[in-house]
């Protein structure tokens, strides 16, 4: 008995309720099926016979998807609710699945990855949408926390289970498998959510108040919700968006960096390692930092996630051995470190009637503005490696400054209107 309720008291504390448990093994599952096949899409392609283009419109696609697939995800998220919008996103995925396991193609998993590929995007508002209305506001931050470290896991394995695939079967026959094993996959997760994860209809079986009832009749447009979006979360974009400027304009060359430009290159393995490093080192960072932010206003650890990826161009300046790669790969995991405490942030300056269309309008707007981010990046790295970085960081700064000055921690402003009534 003592077990028993020891255990609960932990399940609480991670806010483990069972729509959140069937939410996050949902992430698992279907996250672990994308991963084994995404990861070698580039490979399957050539192997095809698609060529490079085949590679460069793939990366492109997953790009602009992302951005695209954010607002419609929120949108029929407010519409539908979080929990039957899942189910059409799990099915969309796995048509994709089947297409690409079937018709062994280049054009044909093009096709099919146009329905999986973003998943992560098109689902990402109806799941924060749900962890809102599952957990009280004293656990928000643990639970995005918490969807935030599950998603690393099929990150980690997915990949290993892909490639002992390739390896026992080879690179045509081992990834149409691992298509056919995310399909599988996609079908116990969603078997799983329809137990496990409450219905939440529009209303949810309350009281409707006028202003939720007329949110939901009026279906807004992308510039209606966008006029609702509130002065502070405007201000917690534009940091966003520079902030991601950083993020994006040096990441396809870090490898480039480590295992090409520097005076002691690395090798693969070792590039390897150094990406576990910096994901043992994110894992690490959540459940403490949520468990502070729930107690305490936001702001503070949103500010040292931005100072945390302003820092990494700089310590990757300065890195020029595998020990010293080590170190900058942990200040790029702690970049993590505030990163859940943004998406509660973000769900809390949301209106409540249209929380995941908020959400997802605010993706859109980021990413679409972000993603001219990596052909900038490419433009500086023909300068030099210096400017990359140089640029990256000073966007970074940028960025950090402006949610220093100008963001808006909800708790003090919430205490403020309490204290003024």
């Amino acid at each position: 008995m003592a077990v028993r309720t020891r255990l609960r008291r932990f399940a609480d504390f991670l806010g483990l309720r069972r729509s959140m448990v069937g939410l996050l093994g949902m992430v698992v599952l279907v996250g672990m099926g994308e991963k084994m096949a995404e990861r070698f899409l580039p490979v399957y392609l050539v192997a095809l016979g698609g060529g490079v283009l085949s590679v460069g419109l793939l990366g492109g696609l997953d790009n602009l998807l992302s951005a695209l697939y954010s607002f419609p995800g929120g949108y029929l998220s407010d519409r539908l609710g979080a929990k039957r919008t899942l189910i059409v996103f799990n099915l969309t995925a796995m048509a994709g699945f089947a297409v690409a396991a079937a018709v062994p193609t280049w054009w044909a998993v093009i096709c099919g990855a146009f329905l999986f590929i973003s998943w992560t995007a098109i689902s990402l508002p109806a799941t924060m949408s749900l962890v809102a209305r599952v957990l009280p506001e004293s656990k928000r931050t643990m639970g995005v926390s918490m969807h935030s470290l599950v998603r690393r896991i099929p990150m980690a394995l997915g990949p290993l289970v892909g490639g002992v695939f390739i390896g026992l079967w080879g690179e045509r026959t081992g990834v149409r498998l691992a298509f056919v094993g995310a399909l599988v996959m996609a079908a116990v997760a969603l078997v799983m959510q329809q137990r496990l994860i409450e219905d939440d209809r529009p209303g949810g079986g309350r009281e409707v108040g006028p202003a939720e009832r007329r949110g939901k009749e009026r279906s807004p447009s992308v510039v209606a919700l966008a006029r609702r979006m509130s002065p502070a979360l405007r201000r917690l974009l534009v940091a966003d968006v520079l902030v991601r400027f950083c993020e994006q304009i040096p990441y396809s060359f870090a490898v480039i960096w480590a295992m090409k430009t520097i005076a002691h290159p690395v090798t693969a393995f070792q590039f390897g390692v150094l990406t576990t490093v910096e994901m043992a080192t994110a894992v690490l960072c959540y459940v403490p930092v949520a468990y502070l932010a729930d107690r305490s206003g936001k702001k503070p650890f949103v500010l040292m996630t931005f100072v945390f990826f302003t820092l990494f161009p700089v310590t990757l300046w300065f890195a020029r051995s595998f020990r010293a790669l080590v170190g900058a790969f942990i200040v790029r995991g702690l970049k993590e470190f505030g990163e859940p405490t943004r998406k509660a942030l973000i769900l809390d300056l949301c209106p409540q009637e249209q929380r995941a269309g908020m959400f997802g309008l605010y993706y859109l707007i980021r990413d679409l503005i972000v993603s001219v981010a990596a052909f900038g990046g490419a433009v500086l790295w023909n300068v030099s490696p210096l400017a990359n970085l140089a640029a990256a960081a000073a966007f970074g700064s940028a960025g950090t400054l402006w949610f220093a000055l100008r963001g808006t921690d909800l708790t003090r402003e919430a205490s403020a209107r309490v204290s003024a009534d």
